[in-house]
């Protein structure tokens, strides 16, 4: 079985508590996008080895065993022994460290993947918990539509943006940003008006009123990353800032503009977007 999973953006991302857990209580909303990475999970006769996993594309860091899909099948495994070894191969596009969540939804979709594949039977709430297992924004794949996400991300609230008249440019530099790094920036706090009330207004006020609290220590440490927005603005933008804990940025334009992606350096992934409604 082959699945696509999808990247997404942030719109606004606010930090309000610091918890018990280590965790941050936070809100959001969470806006999928068509840029995706390839999952395909097949089943093995190699019953000594549970999971042979595989990758190309992009090089993903780190060990095989902290790999999301890979922790996705030996959580679905502790409580649905009768799931066989598998064969995992994961083509890599979505940028590592970027902010889009790749790595969270391809954890996501293996859950989803294996609990199709093995007819397994997992309600979507219950997939949502085994999601929260693997990560805070892993239960938003689950839904993959736009929602308006509290807590450390895992109460999620179906919303509908009015973005049928608009299109999106996405632009990664290719920086990593590290997120415990950025979570150590920032000092939580209320604030004056929830992320929620201000999606629901007009896109013209969002440029003084919605913001990304991981915004201003990331261009600060990273100060050639605010010539992005500013670009984007300059381009004629309704509203542009950073997803998650960046590095990269996204602007909402009219969809009649003619944005030329060359007005950014060339080694940057640069993407046009169309919303054909409240979903991408």
């Amino acid at each position: 079985m082959v699945v696509f999973p999808n990247c997404k953006i942030n719109l606004g991302l606010n930090i309000i508590a610091k918890r018990d857990d280590g965790f941050h209580n936070l809100e959001t909303v969470f806006l999928p996008l068509p840029m995706t990475d390839a999952l395909e999970i097949v089943q093995s006769s190699n019953h000594a080895t549970p999971v042979e996993f595989t990758s190309s594309g992009l090089p993903i860091a780190g060990n095989e065993k902290d790999n999301l899909c890979v922790k996705a099948y030996y959580i679905l495994r502790r409580d649905y022994s009768q799931i066989p070894p598998v064969k995992i191969h994961l083509l890599k596009a979505i940028p590592i460290g970027a902010g889009l969540g790749g790595g969270s939804a391809d954890g996501a979709f293996a859950l989803i993947c294996l609990n199709k594949k093995f007819n397994l039977g997992i309600s979507e709430g219950s997939l949502i918990q085994y999601a929260l297992q693997l990560g805070s924004d892993c239960p938003f794949f689950i839904i993959n539509k736009p929602c308006f996400a509290q807590q450390r991300g895992e109460e999620l609230e179906e919303i509908s943006l009015g973005l049928a008249g608009y299109k999106l440019l996405l632009v990664n530099p290719g920086m990593h940003i590290n997120t415990g790094w950025a979570f150590s920036q920032i000092k939580p706090g209320q604030p004056a008006k929830s992320i929620r009330q201000v999606v629901q207004q007009p896109i013209s006020t969002w440029k003084a009123e919605l913001v990304n609290d991981f915004e201003r220590p990331v261009v600060t440490h990273h100060p050639e990353l605010k010539e992005i927005k500013a670009q984007l603005y300059n381009l004629g933008a309704v509203y542009a800032g950073m997803s998650g804990s960046g590095s990269s940025f996204f602007g909402i334009f009219p969809k009649e503009f003619s944005v030329d992606e060359g007005h950014f350096p060339k080694n940057y992934l640069v993407k046009e977007i169309f919303f054909q409604n409240s979903n991408p």
